[in-house]
Order: structure tokens, then sequence, then C-alpha cells
């Protein structure tokens, strides 16, 4: 686990580096909120109420409620950027990078679940600008997972006809295991990691599946 992230509940959360403790402890609050009873139907009153404070005490740190989703979601979506950009420049050719990538991305949706099932599915809810914002994230990510998958067709070890299509196919198959999965399942973060690496090298057809069964050398 990064420096930049702490355990909250169980679950590994990048808010370490929110200062001071009473703004981390409110960002905290209202992803818990926002997961349980999603963001139109959470009050200012049930976040401060939450972290411990009172509601006056949350305005100190920020300004709205929107303003909240929005660090929310920003940090979040950083997050994905620097665990795909990592694995996408990281060593190997593309069946290993697209492995790293892909049970990297899944690790993280199922050890910190509470907060991907905000920062994934609440993208609706904020204003135009911040929208925007996070949409350009959202593009560094698919970029990230297109070039290695477009690596891999270059190289011949992919076969794979629609890039952008698979690539789409790849991402939501990952920030699904947010919405499903669980601690008191049969498989732990590490497990569905590995299993959705080998199930997205088997996707896009790929010569070599590391440390998957069959694998071809």
């Amino acid at each position: 686990m990064s420096a930049a992230e702490e355990m909250v509940g169980g679950e590994a959360q990048p808010w370490g580096e929110v200062t001071p403790d009473a703004a981390r402890r409110l960002l905290i609050a209202a992803v818990e909120a926002f997961a349980e009873r999603g963001y139109h139907a959470t009050t200012t009153r049930d976040i401060a109420g939450r972290a411990g404070m009172s509601p006056a005490a949350l305005y100190i740190h920020y300004k709205t409620k929107e303003e909240l989703l929005h660090r929310i979601s920003r940090i979040g979506h950083q997050k994905a950027v620097e665990i795909l950009r990592t694995a996408a420049r990281g060593e190997g050719g593309p069946s290993e990078r697209l492995a790293d990538a892909v049970s990297s991305f899944v690790r993280w949706h199922a050890g910190g679940r509470t907060t991907a099932r905000v920062v994934q599915y609440e993208l609706d809810s904020l204003g135009p600008d911040a929208r925007a914002e996070i949409l350009g994230l959202r593009r560094q990510v698919d970029a990230e997972v297109r070039g290695i998958i477009e690596d891999g067709v270059r190289s011949g070890e992919f076969d794979v006809i629609d890039v952008k299509g698979t690539t789409l196919a790849v991402l939501s198959l990952c920030i699904d295991v947010a919405r499903w999965f669980s601690l008191d399942g049969p498989r732990t973060p590490d497990e569905v990691g590995a299993l959705y690496a080998d199930l997205v090298l088997r996707m896009v057809g790929a010569k070599r599946a590391p440390g998957a069964p069959g694998a071809q050398g």
C-alpha cells in the first residue's frame, strides 16, 4: 500500500495525503454516505454527523457537497490513472503489461470497493466543469489500457479487431468488480485480480498468457 493510502473499515483508501485531519475525516464520511445512500439522498448534515462534527464545521473545509464529491472523484481517478500508467510503462511485453494492468486495477476496485463505487458511479452528479475534468481523467484511463492493446496488436501478440470496443469491455469488466465484490465472498482481491487478468488475455487472443493454465510459450 502506498503512503497515500490508508485502511478504513478494512478497505484501502487513497486519502492519506488529504490534510488537515478534519478534511480527511469528512472525505471518508462522505464516501461512506454516498455509497450507502447515494449522492442526492445524502445531506451535509449526514456527512458531518458521520465525521463527528457539526454541520458548520464541514463548511470550513468544503464549500458544498458537490465539492466533496468532486475531490473524491478526482483523487480516485488520479489513482486509477497512476495504477494503469505504472503497468503500461512496466517491463515485459503486451501480455505481461496487460495482465499487470488488469490485476492491479481489479485489486483496487475490490479492496476499495466502497470508494470505487462512488468514484465510478456518481459522475453524473457533478456539475459541468467538475464533470469535464473527471471525463478528462477517464480518457487518460482509457488511453493507458488502449495503448497496451495497440502494442499487442502491432506486435502480433493480440488478435483484436476492434481496439476501442475491446478497451471499453476490459475497463467495464474491471470497474464492475466494485459493484459486487464482498470480503465475505469466496475469493480475495488478489484472486479476483488474477482471474480477471487471465480472462482479459483470453479476450484479446493473447499468444502468451502469463501464469495462466494452458499458457502458450
